[in-house]
Formats: C-alpha cells, structure tokens, sequence
C-alpha cells in the first residue's frame, strides 16, 4: 500500500515535502547490524526494504541498503498505536567520517529498533 501524505502550512499552502508511507515485507535478513545514531550528519529518509520479529516481541529489526556501517550511519524514530508501528528511518554520514574518502558500495543493512509494546499483530508501516 503506497499513501501520499502532503503537509499543509499555517495558510494551508502546500509545502514542497512530501512524504510516502509503505508496508513493508516481513522477511529474514542477514545485512551487516547497524547501531541507532542519531549524531549522523547531512540525514536524509530512507525506506525500510523489510522487517523481521525478535522472539521477545519487543523490538523490530529494520532492514534497509546502505553504504557501508565505517562512513554511513542510520536513526529510526517510531510512532506506535494499537494498530500499526510506523518506523522513521534517516541515513547519513557518521560524524568521524566527514571528509574522510568513502568507497561507494551498497549493502544490506539491519538496526534493530525497540518498541514500547509488544508488537503482536500490529502492521509495521514505513515513512520517508
């Protein structure tokens, strides 16, 4: 399901972002683990390509392709209610790697992100 959201200013003018909401597939990843960061520098959204359930319930693994986990980091935010948990998830450069010669390859990446509340049968929504 793909959801056009448009954020309308005080004179309810549109304004020039917009954001697109999609449920990703839930699937098993073995990208490289990736810690939340939220110090990365020039952070842009980014899709989450997929997600998979710890045993306990209480944390959602994010997978998502990247650069790689020296030069590039990722933060998530997350807004839970009883029937969905939507994951924000931002990519940048991590602060000791600004001027610094990166290689450009792209990986799959996985951050495991804590919920407040046992997932259950909520439906995990992606913003970006």
């Amino acid at each position: 399901m793909l959801v056009a959201v448009i954020t309308l200013s005080v004179f309810g003018a549109p304004q020039a972002s917009a954001q697109t909401t999609v449920e990703p597939p839930e699937r098993p990843s073995a990208g490289a683990m990736f810690t939340d960061n939220p110090a990365i520098v020039d952070a842009h959204p980014m899709p989450v390509a997929s997600w998979s359930r710890f045993a306990d319930d209480r944390a959602l693994a994010v997978h998502f392709t990247t650069g790689t986990p020296q030069c590039f980091g990722v933060h998530a935010t997350t807004r839970e209610t009883a029937d969905t948990v939507t994951v924000e998830l931002r990519s940048g450069t991590l602060p000791e790697a600004v001027g610094r010669a990166c290689i450009m390859i792209a990986l799959e990446g996985t951050l495991q992100v804590p919920l407040q509340a046992p997932l259950g049968d909520r439906r995990v929504l992606s913003v970006y």
